[in-house]
């Protein structure tokens, strides 16, 4: 620090020092030293960004530090994407990637630039350290070019991770806040595709394991599901992984709000959250009650005294309009609702009798007819 101040005084650059206790923060976050030190540092290039007070971030990464990078990631156990290496994003940039410590340092020498060497960078404790001072070297042994050959070798993974990405990105289908991945995608095509998801679900924090869990769906029964890991930053919510037919889904919505249940009163009132419906009056024009396509018209003189409001039980049963007695987990089934939605819907009932399933269908016994005297609609 003492040598950047100097430095910036004598060339007349204005200098901004951030102090934070890194080692109490990686204890605090359950992180390494070099991760918490990592995350500090970027959290201050993107304040400097996001404050106008930086147009760009330039950080003195180097094609050596590509190679390290590429060796520790293989050694960990990464895919494709861990390939990328060390890139260039939202206004930090790299202008020295493309050359070696060797090559700056020969210029440093030649122009007569000073420069401090980090004392921890002799610490081979340090795995990357360790890479840089003792495997790296390992490697040019074996083969002269080896470094050459590694950053070469990210740069052909990083479009070819590009490349699937893409081909991943268009399988995803989206609707009302979900994500459905077909099961029956090649494997290196739905692995990807669940990786995109799993990377929004989840913040971007997951692990191998998770992936492995998602994969297991694809052998499961309908309904199966697995959590995704929640993101430490606390902004996103909770999310899940379902076997959906021939999908797995991500979302949000685990299996509905479950709720006890209440009396039903056959006239015009508001039945709060979870419930979230309300019955509203109708008035006839000329005999005739208004009527708009998807909404749920009932007799309120039909229903019988006695009926509650509440969610699924086993043994409901249900005369849809206009169709044949059923049990109401087939009907479900039939109108292709997942159970974990299923198992959260508002029913009016009356002991096992269903006369509506709120925002689905009403019972044939329930329905508008010419002896109308009260109607109403229900959603």
């Amino acid at each position: 620090m003492e040598f950047c101040r100097a430095l910036c005084e004598s060339w007349g650059v204005p200098l901004t020092i951030l102090r934070t206790d890194v080692p109490a923060l990686a204890q605090a976050r359950g992180e390494s030293v070099e991760q918490a030190g990592r995350a500090v540092r970027y959290e201050a290039f993107r304040s400097l960004l996001e404050r106008g007070e930086a147009d760009l971030v330039a950080t003195a990464h180097h094609a050596d530090d590509v190679a390290e990078t590429i060796i520790f990631r293989l050694a960990r156990g990464t895919g494709l994407s861990g390939m990328k290496a060390i890139t260039e994003y939202g206004g930090i940039v790299r202008p020295l990637l493309k050359l070696t410590r060797a090559e700056i340092a020969a210029y440093a020498e030649e122009n007569h630039l000073s420069h401090v060497e980090d004392s921890s960078n002799e610490d081979e404790t340090y795995a990357r350290n360790y890479i840089r001072r003792t495997v790296l070297p390992a490697f040019e042994k074996v083969h002269a070019n080896a470094k050459e050959h590694l950053v070469r070798f990210a740069g052909l993974a990083s479009e070819e991770d590009e490349f699937l990405e893409r081909l991943a990105e268009a399988t995803i289908l989206r609707a009302a806040g979900e994500e459905w991945v077909p099961v029956d995608l090649p494997d290196v095509l739905f692995r990807r595709a669940c990786l995109i998801c799993m990377r929004r679900a989840a913040g971007g924090e997951y692990a191998r394991a998770n992936l492995e869990e998602i994969a297991k769906l694809k052998a499961a029964q309908s309904g199966k599901k697995v959590a995704m890991p929640l993101s430490k930053r606390g902004d996103v919510a909770a999310r899940y992984a379902f076997r959906e037919g021939k999908y797995i889904v991500f979302s949000s919505g685990c299996e509905g709000v479950l709720f006890a249940e209440v009396p039903f009163q056959p006239e015009a009132g508001a039945y709060p959250y979870p419930m979230n419906f309300s019955v509203r009056k109708l008035e006839a024009a000329a005999g005739k009650y208004p009527r708009k396509a998807g909404e749920l018209y009932v007799d309120l003189d039909a229903f019988p005294s006695g009926c509650v409001v509440r969610t699924r039980r086993d043994g409901d049963m249900i005369t849809p309009y206009h169709a044949r007695r059923k049990t109401l987990k087939k009907f479900l089934t039939d109108r292709k609702i997942p159970a974990r939605l299923g198992r959260g819907l508002a029913v009016i009932a009356k002991g096992s009798e269903v006369y509506v399933v709120v925002g689905v269908e009403i019972a044939d016994g329930v329905k508008l007819t010419e002896k109308t005297r009260r109607a109403a609609v229900i959603g």
